[in-house]
């Protein structure tokens, strides 16, 4: 299996590397190289002559406020790109693994959104995302679409160490407690995505859009709360005394978050045999390695 991989230092990149590697033949495309998503057509060119059997996009623009100020770019990111990587897949007979996000729903309601539920983006970002979607169905090309939430690594910033650094300093935190959704460790993304392309490979009725998160849910709050009781019972040293619950009117940005990021995962399980993890079991081993 001929593998391309854009995004590769990405937090879902960098574990994508070492999960496609026993597939067989990686070949990593970051921006040096041509894989620049904020130039669709040279981007086509660079992949179509790699000749790839898969091409797996791990790349976007993920700033989700920031995309309010440029939404052009997040428009050319999330969904030209993706759109003329489909193209090329189309054209070449390969298939596409492209990642999307629980922002394509409007968060309403409490309870989790199956892939045919009607979606809604809040923000230029979910509406990039969902537009990106919409072209790689278009182009007909052999396509997985894996929509995932609350994505964090041991590798870079995450919303733990942030809150950790944070505990370390203060006496008191706010945390959204009203915004409810499942933590997902890039390593258990990669895992699952190499084990759905080996099926594919030879299922290609299994293609189409699924959602992939750790199982279970938690809010920001009590994903805070989780994190700094598993490092103080690690025996970090913490200032904070209270982390208290605030709503998301409490803390404004220029992007509108969904309250409800539910993703129901049935349809991916199922298909691919496989259980997803609770999420605490995810974010405990990422704090042991870093802390």
């Amino acid at each position: 299996m001929n593998i391309v991989l854009l995004g590769p230092n990405g937090q879902v990149g960098w574990e994508l590397q070492r999960a496609l590697a026993p597939l067989g033949r990686l070949t990593l495309l970051d921006r040096a190289a041509g894989g620049d998503l904020a130039h669709p057509d040279a981007l086509a060119t660079a992949v179509r002559a790699l000749a790839p059997d898969v091409i797996v996009n791990a790349a976007a623009h993920t700033a989700v406020d920031k995309a309010e100020s440029e939404p052009e770019l997040a428009r050319t990111l999330n969904a030209l790109a993706p759109g003329q990587l489909a193209r090329v897949a189309a054209d070449l007979g390969a298939t596409l693994l492209h990642y999307s996000t629980d922002y394509v729903f409007d968060g309403s309601g409490h309870a989790p959104r199956a892939e045919d539920a009607p979606t809604g983006p809040l923000s230029v970002y979910g509406a990039s995302k969902l537009a990106g979607e919409d072209a790689i169905r278009a182009s007909g090309c052999r396509h997985l679409i894996l929509r995932t939430s609350w994505v964090y690594a041991a590798r870079g910033s995450n919303f733990a160490k942030t809150m950790l650094r944070l505990a370390a300093e203060r006496e008191r935190l706010t945390v959204i407690a009203d915004q409810i959704g499942a933590p997902t460790g890039a390593e258990l993304i990669a895992d699952a995505s190499a084990h759905a392309l080996r099926m594919v490979a030879t299922r290609p009725e299994l293609t189409g859009t699924y959602h992939l998160t750790a199982a279970g849910e938690t809010s920001w709050h009590g994903y805070a709360e989780y994190v700094i009781a598993t490092a103080r019972a690690h025996g970090t040293a913490l200032r904070v005394q209270q982390v208290a619950a605030i709503p998301t009117t409490d803390y404004p940005t220029p992007a509108r978050r969904p309250l409800n990021s539910r993703l129901d995962c049935t349809r991916f399980t199922r298909a691919f045999d496989l259980g997803l993890p609770p999420w605490q079991q995810g974010v405990a081993r990422m704090l042991t390695e870093t802390l």
